[in-house]
C-alpha cells in the first residue's frame, strides 16, 4: 500500500502530463493534498505567453474572463479523463470536481471530492508481511 505522500506525488505527476498532453503547455510546479475525502491539485505557471497577453494588455477584463472561460470549458471537456485518473490513483469515485484559475498568478485549482477517504499506508508503521 502506497503512503499519502506517494498518492500525491501520483496525482501530481498525472495532472502535470494532463496539462502538457491536453492543455498544450506543463505547469512549472505542481502540489496535490489529500484532505480527508477531498484532493485538491495546485498548478503553478499554467498561462501559455498569448493567453499572458490577453490578460495583461489593454482590454485585460475581457482577456480575464475568455481565459477563465476557455480554461473551464477545456477543462470541463475532459472531466471524465480527470475522474478516471483520480479514481486509478485513489480507488475512490469523484462525486464532483471544481476548478478555477488566477489569470493574476498563472495558477490553477482543481478540486476533486471524493465518494470516501482514500486508504494509504503510514509510512510510520513498520511494513506488514
Amino acid at each position: 500500500m502506497k503512503t499519502q505522500g506517494q498518492l500525491e506525488a501520483e496525482i501530481s505527476e498525472a495532472m502535470t502530463r494532463f496539462e502538457k498532453e491536453y492543455m498544450g503547455r506543463g505547469p512549472t510546479e505542481t502540489v496535490t493534498y489529500l484532505v480527508d475525502d477531498m484532493v485538491l491539485v495546485r498548478l503553478q505557471g499554467v498561462l501559455t505567453p498569448a493567453e499572458k497577453q490577453l490578460v495583461g494588455g489593454a482590454g485585460a477584463a475581457r482577456g480575464i474572463l475568455l481565459v477563465k472561460q476557455m480554461r473551464t470549458e477545456l477543462v470541463e471537456g475532459a472531466r471524465l479523463l480527470l475522474e478516471a485518473v483520480i479514481h486509478g490513483i485513489t480507488h475512490c469515485h469523484v462525486l464532483s470536481m471544481h476548478t478555477d484559475i488566477s489569470t493574476a498568478r498563472g495558477e490553477r485549482l482543481l478540486i476533486f471530492i471524493l465518494d470516501g477517504k482514500p486508504e494509504y499506508a503510514d509510512p510510520k508503521s513498520p511494513p506488514s508481511s
